[in-house]
């Protein structure tokens, strides 16, 4: 399984695709830089393939700490370590159900391709293209979702609406409870 996971991952070069032509892919990974998620999303798992893949099939939350092995020796790594080595903001909405619900109804507009509003679960088609790469980015990265990717999720909805909103997002613990 940790295979496939890996295999699907995204890791993303912010300099070639800040510099793209299209306003609205530049905007979202935009959205990435200023939530805090470059350092998490940009990380070059090539150079460790091998370590991380072993790492992700022996690895467990157990007690807010990832348990696993490296190289067949056994690791512990703390929320606090994971956030800090990946740059990831520790402050803000550890909860995707707080997100204000004005914020979902105006994003049900704006990440629409048609004049309806779209529902907070929905599929992908629906959408203007920069939210569904934006869709993609976090069922492969945050989520680590294999498969089928033709539908929205409910939780990736309110996530978009965050990151697109602006709200302050707790990544750490965002991460650590998925």
């Amino acid at each position: 399984m940790a295979s496939s996971l890996i295999s699907n991952s995204l890791h993303i070069s912010f300099y070639s695709v800040l510099g793209m032509d299209d306003a609205g892919l530049v905007a979202v990974f935009e959205y990435f830089v200023v939530t805090g998620l470059k350092g998490f999303l940009g990380c070059p798992t090539v150079y460790y393939e091998d370590a991380l893949m072993e790492f992700s099939e022996n690895g467990l939350v157990r007690d807010g700490m990832i348990v696993s092995t490296i190289q067949g020796i056994s690791v512990e790594i703390s929320e606090e370590v994971f956030a800090a080595a990946f740059e990831l903001p520790m402050e803000g909405m550890p909860d995707l159900s707080k997100v204000p619900k004005d914020l979902v109804f105006d994003a049900r507009s704006i990440f629409s391709e048609s004049k309806e509003l779209v529902s907070t679960s929905c599929k992908k088609r629906e959408m203007k293209i920069e939210f569904r790469l934006l869709d993609d980015i976090l069922a492969k990265t945050i989520y680590v979702k294999a498969g089928s990717f033709d539908a929205v999720t409910h939780e990736r909805f309110l996530l978009m609406t965050a990151i697109t909103c602006g709200v302050k997002i707790n990544w750490s613990s965002l991460v650590f409870d998925i």
